[in-house]
């Protein structure tokens, strides 16, 4: 996303196992990297900024966007699913 990594964070309640009942949130959301990504190589192993996705890592990024309203779901490192899906629906075309 914008040529950074990113990971997704899914919200799911198991109720039961057999049979199997699964409830995904219509919530969740995407971590981006704050630098954007490269193939991996020699120089850029050790790049967490670059490889990871975690908050704890890259909320010390100077490149780092918090995110200041949940209605303003396209700007900022943590994005909405809502937009995520949006953002990779229209990726396709």
């Amino acid at each position: 996303m914008e040529k950074m990594k990113f990971d997704l964070r899914l919200y799911v309640l198991v109720t039961g196992v057999n049979p199997l009942r699964i409830y995904l949130s219509k919530e969740g959301l995407a971590r981006l990297s704050t630098k954007m990504y490269d193939e991996v190589n020699e120089e850029n192993l050790d790049d967490m900024m670059m490889h990871l996705t975690n908050y704890s890592i890259n909320k010390h990024s100077s490149k780092f966007v918090p995110n200041r309203a949940a209605i303003v779901d396209s700007v900022g490192h943590k994005r909405s699913l809502k937009y995520t899906l949006k953002f990779l629906k229209k990726s396709e075309g």
